[in-house]
């Protein structure tokens, strides 16, 4: 059963579109945080997203480029902004599709479970998904996810650029510079103390796996892996 995540401040229709999505056998959930959509989009990891373009403190705009980030899930923009301008930038944000209210059911329906048929379906394009391992512990980039045994935890995107590189380079030491390059390859500035932040959130994501001291700072050069399990250990 997909699973669809509507992002819609008015009540009216988020419940009509839960309805619908439900009556047809999607599992539908909805969102009622709208200063935290990328959290809540982390912890539902839906299938697909309905997004509206008003919403309150951010607009969709804004929440399809985070989701993005994150995730190649559709995102199906519905929205009573009908220029040709809003459906421009709805695209260009990340968004697959563009549809105007007021809106037919059917048109929603048929939308869904076409971009759905050709995300995961019988059009989706097949290939084995990329695992990274080390001594047991295991990287799914296309996931976000981080598992060791039988724990599982989930990545930002950010943390998973990160766990990548340390895998790919070891044991050899990955630069900071390599890793603001990486991260943030589509900006002229980061402020170093960003990169700091997220080495943190890495840090403390191999605690929650049980594992102390997996990510060593090379002062004056960057950050290497440092495998303090053994794969033996979790066999």
């Amino acid at each position: 059963m997909h699973k669809i995540m509507v992002v819609e401040d008015d009540p009216k229709i988020a419940e009509l579109l839960l309805s619908t999505i439900m009556k047809y056998g999607y599992d539908g959930i909805r969102v009622n945080d709208f200063q935290h959509v990328l959290d809540e989009f982390h912890q539902a990891k839906p299938d697909m997203v309905l997004l509206d373009v008003n919403l309150p403190s951010y607009d969709g705009y804004y929440w399809c480029r985070q989701i993005r980030s994150a995730s190649i899930c559709p995102v199906l923009f519905i929205s009573a902004r009908d220029g040709e301008m809003d459906q421009i930038m709805a695209l260009e944000n990340g968004g697959d599709d563009y549809i105007t209210k007021p809106f037919h059911a059917g048109v929603v329906l048929a939308k869904i479970h076409s971009h759905l048929r050709r995300a995961y379906g019988e059009y989706a394009t097949r290939h084995e998904e990329l695992v990274l391992e080390q001594e047991g512990l295991l990287l799914y980039p296309e996931r976000l996810e981080l598992k060791l045994e039988d724990i599982v935890i989930t990545l930002t995107q950010k943390e998973s650029d990160i766990v990548e590189s340390l895998f790919e380079r070891y044991p050899r030491v990955v630069s900071r510079e390599a890793l603001l390059e990486k991260l943030w390859d589509d900006q002229t500035y980061v402020d170093e103390n960003t990169l700091n932040v997220n080495i943190t959130r890495v840090r403390k994501k191999f605690q929650e796996l049980g594992i102390e001291d997996g990510l060593l700072t090379v002062r004056g050069t960057g950050y290497r892996l440092n495998v303090t399990w053994t794969k033996e250990s979790y066999e």
